[in-house]
């Protein structure tokens, strides 16, 4: 039981996460923050989860972005912050999603 008191794990759930979040990748070795959502690719025609930059030095280049899904984050470090305003576009998104 102690174990599970001092786990710092955060359950990434299956709904897109809000922006500001840290995430590991199996594939990247560095820390990525997530800065936008249900973005598409400049070079490809295919809508990802997420484009996020290097943590933390944040957005340097376009070069530097990566994009992913959400089924490929393998930890999440620091979740976003997530107001009421955040809970509403979440929903919007959602939606925006299952139409894709």
């Amino acid at each position: 039981m102690s174990t599970e008191i001092n786990s710092l794990k955060l359950d990434k759930g299956s709904e897109l996460l809000p922006i500001g979040t840290i995430v590991l990748l199996d594939k990247v070795d560095q820390p990525l923050m997530i800065y936008g959502r249900l973005q598409q690719q400049m070079d490809l025609e295919k809508t990802w989860d997420y484009v996020s930059c290097p943590y933390p030095q944040g957005n340097v280049s376009d070069e530097t972005n990566v994009f992913f899904n959400h089924d490929q984050i393998n930890e999440i470090v620091f979740k976003g912050l997530e107001t009421e305003g955040e809970k509403l576009l979440k929903e919007k998104l959602k939606l925006i999603k299952s139409g894709l």
